[in-house]
Formats: structure tokens, C-alpha cells, sequence
């Protein structure tokens, strides 16, 4: 049995059946049935959960007379990625906000959780910076095609028509790596982060790890920036008119 938390250990309890139901569908067997959910997973759920009730509690406050604290918190969060997707995206930024917002907030808050005692970072395993990535991949491309139509997938082939197979061949090269670009800063940054804390809360006093959990916060800020900044260029560039 792997080594589970407690939150991973409850929803194996009451939906490891139903988990491993439903892998049977696809043909896949969990590695240990009794607890197919592992804790990476777990913490998805747990940050997925906390982004449902943020926004309930948000929309259920809100007020135009009397904004709460987490109505501001909202509003310039959604005011900075308006911003940076204007000056990145220009015309026609306002349909992708929402999506960068979202994915902003779910990779803060997974690097985040992990400074909760009884949690741990979900970032800090390669599985979900990885999704994170090919999610925004597949995204970025849905929305070039949609926007230019046939014109997005000449991006691909060059100007010269002769060199067409190899410009292929480079540019697809070129936007695979970009998933793994973004997989690897993320869950490298975070991992080592996380390890640092561990290290240092076991063989110094609270005071000074305090100090590395800080750094840790100030850290999940920066890859998150980074990695809604590259997702917004890509974005960008798949939207341009001027292919």
C-alpha cells in the first residue's frame, strides 16, 4: 500500500470501488486496488472543491454598495489578467479571461496547499503540472483554428512551400516542447521548494523553516505568474491574424 494522507485514505475508503469501476471501463487496473486514488489526485480534488466554494461564496456576496474582501480579491485578480491579456493578447482578449483566471487560481492554490499541515503540494508532482500544460496546449490550438480557420494551420508550414515537411516537422517539435517546457519549471520549482522545507524542519527549529515556507508562498507566486504569462502568449500567437 502506498503511503497515503488522510484526505487520499477517506476517498479511497468510499470510492475506491467506484474508482476502480470506473477505470475498468477503459480496460486499466489500478496499481493497488484498495486505493486507486493517489494523493496527487486527492489533492486535485481538494483544490477543485475549494475553487467551487471560493466562487459560491463570492457570487452570493456579491454587492456593488458593499464589496467584501473576497469580492476585491476577485475583482483584482480579474483586473491584473484582464490587463496582461489585453497588452499580450490584444483584440478579442476579453473570451480567453476567464480561462487563464481559472487556471491561475488552480495552480496557486495547488503549490499552496502543501503549507497546510496534512496536505501536501500537488504541483510538486509531475502528473499535474503536466495536465495543467496539456490542457493549455490543446486549448491554445482549439482557439487558434477556431480564430483562422485553415490560415492557423499554414502557421505551421512556413513561408516557402518547398520547405513545408521540414517547417512541419519544427514547429510541431517546437509546441510539443512547450508542454514540457511548462511541465518542467513548474513541478521542478515547486518539488525543490517543497524538499528545501522538509530538509530544514527536520533538522532546524520552527523559526528558521518559517522563513522557507515563506519563500515557498513567494515562489508558487512566481511559477504561477510565469506560467499564466507563457499561456496568455501562446494564446497570442495562436490567435494572431498576421500568420
Amino acid at each position: 500500500m502506498p503511503e497515503q494522507l488522510w484526505i487520499t485514505a477517506l476517498l479511497n475508503k468510499y470510492l475506491a470501488g467506484v474508482v476502480n469501476a470506473l477505470l475498468g471501463i477503459f480496460h486499466l487496473h489500478a496499481t493497488y486496488p484498495r486505493a486507486p486514488i493517489p494523493n496527487y489526485v486527492a489533492m486535485q480534488l481538494v483544490v477543485f472543491v475549494l475553487i467551487i466554494l471560493f466562487f459560491v461564496v463570492v457570487r452570493a456576496r456579491l454587492s456593488v454598495d458593499d464589496p467584501g474582501k473576497m469580492q476585491h480579491l476577485m475583482e483584482e485578480l480579474d483586473s491584473f489578467v484582464t490587463k496582461q491579456s489585453h497588452e499580450v493578447i490584444g483584440h478579442g482578449y476579453e473570451k480567453y479571461v476567464g480561462y487563464l483566471t481559472v487556471l491561475g487560481i488552480f495552480i496557486m492554490l495547488g503549490c499552496l496547499i502543501g503549507v497546510i499541515p496534512g496536505f501536501e503540494t500537488a504541483t510538486a508532482t509531475p502528473s499535474v503540472p503536466l495536465g495543467c500544460a496539456v490542457v493549455t496546449w490543446f486549448y491554445y490550438h482549439l482557439q487558434g483554428v477556431r480564430t483562422n480557420g485553415f490560415s492557423y494551420i499554414k502557421n505551421f508550414l512556413g513561408p516557402v512551400m518547398w520547405l513545408s515537411p521540414l517547417m512541419l516537422l519544427i514547429e510541431t517539435a517546437s509546441h510539443l516542447a512547450r508542454m514540457m517546457s511548462l511541465t518542467i519549471r513548474l513541478y521542478a520549482n515547486m518539488f525543490a521548494s517543497d524538499l528545501v522545507i522538509l530538509v530544514f524542519f527536520s533538522l532546524v527549529p520552527l523559526a528558521l523553516p518559517v522563513v522557507f515556507i515563506l519563500l515557498h508562498i513567494g515562489v508558487a507566486v512566481i511559477q504561477t505568474y510565469i506560467f499564466v504569462l507563457l499561456a496568455t502568449v501562446y494564446i497570442g500567437e495562436a490567435v494572431a491574424h498576421e500568420h
